[in-house]
């Protein structure tokens, strides 16, 4: 039995082959994802990998799959983001356990995604200092951008459709705009 089953998370997503995948919409990397990883997906969702939490690096891999796994499982639907709140939660515990510091740039800057997927402004203005603090610019800029379009219209009007919320002509004009949608 593997004493890591979090391991396999963490090399898939962290494989520099599939780094130039990990922020655009891919219809094969998508099913790669889903192939090897709906079981753990469905497993996280239902709270079911909460051993992974006993290690940094394990709780890492459950935010991975709470936070990205969802976004490539669930392209334009709702359950898209029904995870963030928990990966978010396990975000801001981990942050405080020993030995985040000693993780790598880019595994911390996933550990702190959720901060930047919040629709909550506070959580928005946390992500800005974690963001600083992780030292990485283009990760930086987005959080700004993230935290500016939840002030301006309190959520991210790219999921209203999704999540079946109304758009305002204001938000619908929006998102005609380059760069408003993540």
């Amino acid at each position: 039995m593997n004493e890591k089953p979090w391991q396999s998370v963490l090399d898939f997503w962290f494989d520099p082959k599939n780094q130039p995948k990990l922020f655009l919409k891919d219809d094969e990397f998508d099913q790669e994802i889903h192939d090897r990883f709906y079981e753990v997906w469905k497993k996280g969702c239902q709270g079911l990998l909460a051993d992974w939490r006993k290690t940094l690096k394990g709780r890492l891999a459950e935010i991975i799959v709470l936070d990205q796994f969802s976004r490539n499982l669930c392209r334009e639907k709702s359950c898209a983001f029904t995870q963030d709140d928990m990966a978010l939660v396990l975000s801001q515990e981990a942050i405080k356990q020993e030995g985040f510091y000693d993780l790598s740039q880019r595994e911390r800057q996933f550990l702190i995604m959720p901060f930047m997927h919040s629709e909550s402004f506070g959580i928005q203005e946390q992500a800005i200092v974690l963001f600083e603090e992780l030292g990485h610019a283009e990760s930086t800029d987005f959080a700004y951008k993230h935290k500016a379009i939840i002030e301006r219209f309190g959520h991210f009007p790219h999921r209203n459709n999704a999540l079946e919320r109304e758009s305002t002509q204001e938000e619908i004009e929006f998102l005609k705009q380059p760069g408003s949608s993540f």
